[in-house]
């Protein structure tokens, strides 16, 4: 049995090393700047004439190269295989522009006081949205299998639901008065 490499430093150049390799192979010769936070390695491929290639679709192509990435560091005995590439920040500015969005979502359950299921999405944007959710004192559910998995944004269980605003005042039932004690002679 081959020992695990527990190095991070030798996984983050690894792994920087093995992506400038693959997109070497589509002539694209550009420097990837590496790092790591939380256990994850994260490397991000600087803005280049080739952004739309490779980030794909809804950036398939670019989960597709961090699957790459991440299959080699487990092929190759590395301990540390969890992989982000980001592509001009194209992940960045996309978790930005779902923050903006789940915002409005978050208010509308709080204010409520009703569930909401989203949209499915990808882990990454769930994970965005559960961390958003957090902040505002929601729960949030991830529900569903594979491209159906989705999230159900919930009202914290000890928050009441915001009152309804109604046109008509609010009639309270009179209070009775105490019964007056019979007067003593």
């Amino acid at each position: 049995m081959h020992p695990i490499n527990e190095s991070m430093e030798e996984a983050i150049q690894y792994g920087k090393k093995y992506i400038e390799d693959l997109l070497s192979f589509f002539g694209l010769n550009t420097d990837v700047y590496a790092t790591s936070d939380d256990e994850v390695i994260q490397l991000s491929v600087p803005s280049t004439h080739m952004n739309g290639f490779l980030i794909g679709h809804n950036g398939e192509n670019m989960r597709s190269l961090q699957y790459l990435t991440s299959t080699a560091l487990k092929n190759n005995y590395f301990a540390h295989t969890r992989v982000n590439v980001d592509i001009a920040d194209y992940k960045k500015q996309r978790a930005e522009r779902l923050r903006e969005h789940a915002v409005e979502w978050v208010k509308q359950v709080r204010d409520s006081g009703i569930p909401m299921d989203l949209e499915p999405m990808n882990a990454a944007d769930r994970r965005v949205v559960h961390q958003l959710a957090a902040e505002y004192s929601l729960t949030s559910d991830s529900v569903g299998d594979g491209r159906d998995r989705h999230i159900i944004l919930k009202p914290a269980s000890d928050q009441a639901p915001a009152p309804a605003e109604t046109t008509e005042p609010e009639v309270s039932e009179p209070t009775p008065e105490p019964a007056a004690e019979p007067e003593k002679e």
